[in-house]
């Protein structure tokens, strides 16, 4: 099975200089997710003529990552996950190129309230459901400040309705689909150790996880984690992070996006420059372990609990 995922930046190119400036922006929001959208349903395209049957975007792609410093205005950019545009344009892509798409995007519930949430689309532009970002950073490190505290609460659970969904956990759900059992998990939430596992043991194959990630730590971390998860958990997982800078902010992504398996990384086979594509082997999932491990047999219930 053959799966990509986009490594880019901010596609609006008109914007300010200066982070003094943004103001300028708010009435140009709805120009800013089209041009987000339109952008990676090029790349989807492309992605397509080159084999993959999936595609995962980056976290909060119809936007600039804007979490980087207090600005009200970007609230605005929040939409609806069934009907909003971004989804709307995503289902017609989706059916026309037969794709299943993974869309990270900025929710707002019927509630008021806002989620960074990723949608999930099947290749006949259904929507399976929806995975909303579990745990929330707010903080800063030698780079820059990440604010997410301010735009979005982390899930309340509510992650339903879905389609296809085998998960018994209502923060994780897990979706069959025609190229194997599908899980998300966003950006932070890849560093807390429950959540990979659960996954795994509510039937995940395939994880992706959307990034938009800096700083030195994170950047020793982002090689050894997906790696590490992949090889305890018996999973296929794709981190997808950003790459390059936006203006006004400037602050650098490094990307390196990847795809892993429990036996090492898949190859990058794509000729764009803003996708990593795979052929990725989730029949090594259930056949023995080259190293002669069995870690689901092989645990001891209960030894870790006081």
């Amino acid at each position: 099975m053959r799966a990509a995922l986009t490594e880019t930046v901010n596609a609006y190119r008109v914007m300010p200089t200066r982070v003094e400036e943004l103001a300028q922006l708010e009435a140009k929001l709805p120009a800013i997710r089209r041009a987000n959208v339109e952008h990676h349903i090029g790349l989807m395209k492309v992605a397509k003529a080159q084999g993959a049957q999936v595609i995962c975007f980056g976290e909060l792609f119809p936007a600039p990552y804007f979490a980087l410093t207090h600005a009200p205005m970007w609230t605005a950019l929040a939409e609806d996950w069934r009907e909003g545009m971004t989804v709307t344009e995503l289902r017609a892509a989706a059916r026309a190129h037969a794709m299943i798409v993974i869309a990270p995007i900025y929710e707002l519930d019927r509630s008021g309230m806002r989620f960074n949430t990723a949608v999930v689309i099947d290749e006949t532009g259904a929507v399976l459901g929806k995975f909303r970002k579990a745990h929330i950073p707010h903080g800063a490190n030698e780079q820059g400040q990440f604010l997410e505290g301010f735009y979005y609460d982390r899930s309340n659970g509510e992650n339903g309705p879905h389609v296809r969904n085998v998960s018994k956990t209502p923060f994780f759900p897990v979706w069959e689909t025609s190229v194997g059992r599908i899980g998300v998990a966003i950006c932070y939430d890849r560093h807390f150790e429950g959540v990979m596992s659960t996954l795994a043991k509510e039937g995940a194959e395939l994880v992706f996880s959307p990034a938009v990630t800096f700083g030195a730590k994170s950047e020793r971390m982002w090689e050894l984690e997906f790696e590490v998860d992949a090889a305890r958990h018996c999973l296929v997982i794709g981190g997808s992070n950003r790459k390059g800078s936006e203006p006004p902010w400037n602050q650098p992504y490094f990307g390196r996006s990847y795809f892993v398996g429990p036996n090492g990384r898949f190859a990058n086979v794509s000729t764009h420059a803003e996708l990593v594509i795979a052929d990725l082997d989730l029949g090594q999932l259930s056949r023995p372990d080259p190293s002669g491990w069995n870690l689901k047999r092989d645990l001891r219930p209960n030894t870790y609990t006081r």
